[in-house]
């Protein structure tokens, strides 16, 4: 017999998938370990073997997730190229850049998954994929394939502008380089 129904442990999930994103994205996916995780989340380390069985595990989870969270976001916004330039805006907003563990996981920590294993990069393509398929669609319900390209390139834009603009020190240097971006990616949704 289950000692906490399904909810309760659907909640702890939740709550250990939650914690995790932001602390990942604020220290990378090596700056805390499973106790300091956990703490964060006020559970015990024996919680988390209920959930994971390993940190890999856990970061796989978190990343897709998060990707799962950013595509339902696309998804609710105006229909159309409206959307996707409400999404540009937001994505390459200040408020964006100054709460990184608020912010896109990609932003955060896409060199760190690209030095992972299998399993998170595999977790980050199907994410990264189903952010494209929602921009893509945007572009061109009637015929999506053919504006893959453009979804790429903008996606592409957006993560490293906000990279660059986090890594400027200076705020006026690093507000310019969110505004280039802002203008080089409606540019690309015009075309």
């Amino acid at each position: 017999m289950a000692r906490y129904p399904k909810e309760h442990k659907d909640v702890t999930r939740r709550r250990i998938l939650d914690t995790a994103g932001r602390r990942f994205k604020r220290d990378g996916l090596d700056g805390s370990g499973i106790a300091t995780l956990m703490s964060d989340a006020g559970l015990t380390n024996g919680a988390f073997y209920a959930h994971f069985s390993s940190k890999d595990d856990l970061v796989a989870a978190v990343v897709s997730d998060q990707l799962s969270t950013q595509a339902h976001a696309i998804q609710q916004l105006r229909p159309g190229q409206a959307g996707l330039e409400d999404f540009v805006h937001q994505y390459l907003s200040a408020e964006h850049r100054d709460e990184v563990a608020a912010g896109c996981p990609s932003a955060a920590l896409l060199d760190e998954i690209g030095r992972s294993g299998d399993p998170v990069k595999l977790a980050y393509t199907a994410g990264a994929a189903a952010i494209l398929d929602e921009v893509t669609t945007r572009l061109a319900p009637e015929d999506p394939a053919t504006t893959r390209r453009t979804a790429q390139s903008l996606f592409t834009l957006l993560v490293g502008t906000m990279q660059l603009a986090r890594a400027i020190a200076d705020r006026d240097t690093s507000d310019a380089v969110l505004e280039q971006g802002i203008a080089a990616a409606l540019d690309l949704l015009a075309l």
